[in-house]
């Protein structure tokens, strides 16, 4: 008991948002100090194994730039583990780089999974993570994860929905005393808003990007309802022509980029809808006074929580900071902030 102690102690704990996009890990006293995007460049040698090159940033700037013995690689698709070897490098050097050189026990990990996670898919983010160093490792649902980042009232026996928007999945969940009372999580997010707006402009102007350039036309064009006269936009892209072959630049406005991502936004609306009619009677009308609140990275697209109140007549906002809010909502539980007791780990 009292080694246990001292151990805990010595440990710097780990709580990590292991995203499709992007991982955030919060350490022990001293907050999120890894924010790096999930992508690993990877040399084949001739024995046909993978060398390990860059990861995080310095890959992500790699992709679709590489030549043919070099691969820059998401070992994560919709919220899970697509490639165990490359995510076990992965997250071995985002621990490595969070712990510092001074700590001395492998720590102890709380690991952030989809509601919609399957066993399978549970156990390989685990053993992904203990192969990779922690010492020990808890899973928590990201729904309430976000939840406790956003400052919802967790522990109270009122109920709140929270719409969790990641670069895989779509978390929509109604919470009460720490628990999930429904959960709908639907593999749709901004991996996908960014797929559609590479098909559109493929297919409208025969014109082939790469996923950064989609990703920069969605933030800076994409919206979920069409914006005023005077606000509307345009950005200029380059790509290459798929008649031509040859490098080409085109102008784009905001209301085909609206159009593109309008299936992948109605997805995440029709999610909130299911929630929102299995949600029991007393609960629905704390949600009708508390509202619906709004986390991840996708939550940025414009004007989505106006469509959202559009669509469901509740009031809509954004928390505080909704691309860290399951990062920091982890690391509550980790800090103490919130009893474990009322955590339901999985």
């Amino acid at each position: 008991m009292i080694f246990e102690r001292l151990m805990r102690r010595a440990s710097v704990d780990l709580a990590i948002d292991l995203g499709t996009a992007n991982t955030l890990i919060y350490r022990t006293g001293a907050g999120i100090v890894c924010n790096e995007p999930s992508v690993v460049a990877v040399e084949r040698t001739p024995s046909r194994d993978r060398r390990v090159l860059a990861v995080g940033e310095d890959a992500k700037r790699m992709l679709g730039r590489t030549p043919g013995h070099i691969e820059a690689i998401r070992p994560l698709r919709e919220g899970v583990v697509a490639d165990f070897e490359i995510a076990e490098a992965m997250l071995r050097y985002f621990i490595r780089e969070a712990r510092g050189s001074s700590a001395l026990i492998r720590p102890r990990v709380i690991l952030c999974v989809p509601f919609g996670c399957t066993e399978v898919e549970k156990r390989a983010v685990r053993e992904a993570a203990l192969s990779a160093g922690a010492r020990e490792v808890q899973l928590v649902l990201e729904p309430v994860a976000a939840a406790m980042g956003a400052g919802l009232p967790m522990s109270e026996p009122t109920g709140s929905m929270i719409v969790d928007i990641g670069g895989g999945t779509t978390e929509v969940a109604v919470l009460s005393l720490a628990g999930v009372v429904f959960s709908r999580s639907v593999r749709v997010g901004g991996d996908q808003m960014d797929e559609a707006i590479l098909q559109h402009v493929k297919r409208k102007h025969n014109l082939l990007i790469g996923e950064q350039t989609a990703e920069r036309v969605k933030r800076t064009l994409g919206a979920a309802s069409p914006l005023p006269e005077r606000s509307r936009r345009s950005m200029t892209i380059q790509g290459r022509d798929l008649i031509g072959g040859v490098p080409k630049t085109i102008q784009v406005g905001d209301e085909e980029i609206r159009e593109a991502l309008s299936e992948t936004v109605e997805r995440i609306i029709e999610a909130v809808r299911s929630a929102l009619e299995r949600c029991p009677p007393e609960l629905s009308a704390d949600i009708v006074d508390e509202g619906i609140v709004l986390a991840g990275g996708g939550a940025l697209l414009g004007n989505l929580s106006e469509r959202i109140h559009e669509e469901t007549g509740l009031s809509v906002r954004l928390c505080g900071v909704p691309l860290t809010a399951v990062a920091l909502g982890a690391g509550r539980i980790l800090d103490g902030l919130a009893r474990t007791d009322d955590v339901a780990f999985e």
